[in-house]
This record gives structure tokens, sequence and C-alpha cells, in this order.
């Protein structure tokens, strides 16, 4: 079992991935095309053009790890823009597309979650927010 820590982030490559790399492969589009390093101990998710197989690239401390998965039938939602090159998703986002919930139909809730710097995550919205209800 691999677990994340609250300061791990997870990164969407987005746009189809030759689903035949492997480590190398993967670490030089981590590297070469989202600019990020490896070996942060981030998440690093891909999938290929048919939306049926999807791998995680993470390093541990000690090495890589490449996960995949394959789905027998079906396909992961998978709706980023092609222009992106990522999308940064939580831990709970990442595990609804692993576990084939179709994210289109998820809502998420505008909870206060502080993000690993410790500076509150929205908070010009929640401000902008405030005002506008208080113009009412």
């Amino acid at each position: 079992m691999i677990s994340l820590s609250s300061a791990t982030r997870v990164f969407i490559v987005t746009g189809a991935t030759d689903m035949r790399k492997s480590f190398n492969g993967l670490y030089g589009i981590v590297a070469h095309r989202l600019h990020e390093n490896p070996l942060s101990g981030h998440v690093f998710v891909f999938c290929n053009a048919s939306r049926n197989r999807i791998k995680l690239l993470l390093w541990d401390g000690s090495g890589l790890w490449v996960c995949a998965k394959r789905l027998e039938r079906g396909r992961f939602s998978w709706d980023w823009a092609a222009e992106d090159t990522s999308a940064v998703v939580t831990h709970e986002y990442l595990s609804l597309l692993l576990g084939g919930i179709d994210l289109k139909d998820v809502e998420n809730k505008r909870w206060l979650r502080l993000p690993s710097g410790g500076e509150k995550e929205g908070e010009k919205e929640g401000e902008k927010e405030g005002e506008k209800e208080g113009e009412k």
C-alpha cells in the first residue's frame, strides 16, 4: 500500500500518453514537458488515448514506482483540456478517478482546505464572496 502525505500533490498529465513508456519515458515527460522534479515525491498520473489504461509515477524516497491499471470494460473519466500540460487534483479526486467514478457528476464542497504551505486555499475568493453577500 502506498500512502500519500498531505504535502503530496497529484499531477494529472493531460492528453494521451503512450503506455509503452515506463520509468525513463514517464520520467522524461515529467521533467521536460511538465518542468517538475520526478523525484519530488509527488504523484504523476498518465492515461492512454483510449482512456482504458492509467499509469502513476511516484518517488517514495528510495526508488521510483510505476503503477498501472487497465480497465476490462469502460473508460476513465479523462476530460482535461489537451492544451494544458497538467492539472493538480486532490488525493480524493485521484481515488475517485481510479475507482471508476465519472468525475463530471461529482460535486465538490467548498470546505476549508489548507495546502501544505499553510496559507488558506481560495482565501481571496472567499473574501470576494463575502463582499458580494454583504452587498446584497
